[in-house]
């Protein structure tokens, strides 16, 4: 049987670095690809996403290089999940690409639900944004602490959320033929209608999963998720490499 190919992307600010001990707790028939994005990591030297689509047309092409060759997942969290939702669009409208196995959306409402009161990060100026993002927690302190670290990491951060803050009107849904799988933190600021709303964007089966833990819950409860995903593809709970703590 061939490996499970499992392409996850990280949220807002982060890089591939965030799924390093994942091969611990992924069934050893799940191949793990972190796909890192432009502007950190290996790729910091080349430049921000102008926009959704640059994004999409970069990733996509990766992505298609990567599963040429066996089944494949889409997992991401936060601006992750609002790349692997645009992205499994792009897929499915290219005949000569299968479609994933299953897309995991983490820490993200429906993307066609905007609501009045959300924050928008990508308009503040840098003082408020800082303030912001420091409560939302994710970053790590020291980027705080340091204004040299923070004058390198704000455009990329700031650029990072005014791309995952592009809207999807209910005019755009098109719904996949895939089953999706949405993980959320108990504690995360989203609206019942915001996770319910995720049923729409599929004609197969839709299944939401809450975590301990506010909109970073993919941290403390890695454990819990993997054991999920290793289940959710392989349909048996599987014995990871590295017993859960």
């Amino acid at each position: 049987m061939d490996k499970i190919k499992l392409c996850c992307f990280a949220y807002a600010g982060g890089s591939v670095a965030i799924f390093r001990d994942w091969k611990d707790y992924l069934d050893p028939r799940i191949e793990l690809l972190p796909i890192e994005i432009a502007g950190r990591g290996k790729r910091m030297n080349e430049g921000l996403y102008k926009d959704m689509t640059a994004a999409i047309d970069d990733v996509s092409a990766i992505v298609k290089r990567e599963i040429k060759d066996g089944p494949y997942a889409l997992f991401g969290h936060s601006l992750g999940s609002r790349i692997v939702y645009r992205l499994a669009q792009r897929l499915a409208a290219d005949p000569s690409v299968p479609l994933p196995q299953h897309l995991f959306f983490s820490g993200a409402g429906a993307p066609h639900i905007i609501r009045a009161d959300k924050k928008q990060y990508a308009l503040m100026d840098d003082a408020e944004f800082k303030q912001a993002v420091f409560h939302l927690g994710g970053t790590p302190r020291e980027f705080f602490e340091h204004p040299e670290l923070m004058d390198l990491f704000l455009p990329i951060l700031k650029n990072d959320f005014r791309i995952a803050e592009t809207a999807v009107t209910p005019e755009q849904i098109q719904p996949l033929d895939t089953d999706i799988s949405v993980m959320l933190g108990r504690e995360d600021d989203l609206s019942p209608e915001q996770v319910a709303g995720w049923e729409k964007h599929t004609r197969k089966t839709h299944k939401s999963y809450f975590f301990d833990g506010g909109h970073f819950f993919l941290h403390a409860a890695k454990p819990q998720m993997i054991s999920l995903i290793n289940t959710t593809l392989l349909g048996t709970r599987a014995t990871p490499r590295t017993a859960y703590p």
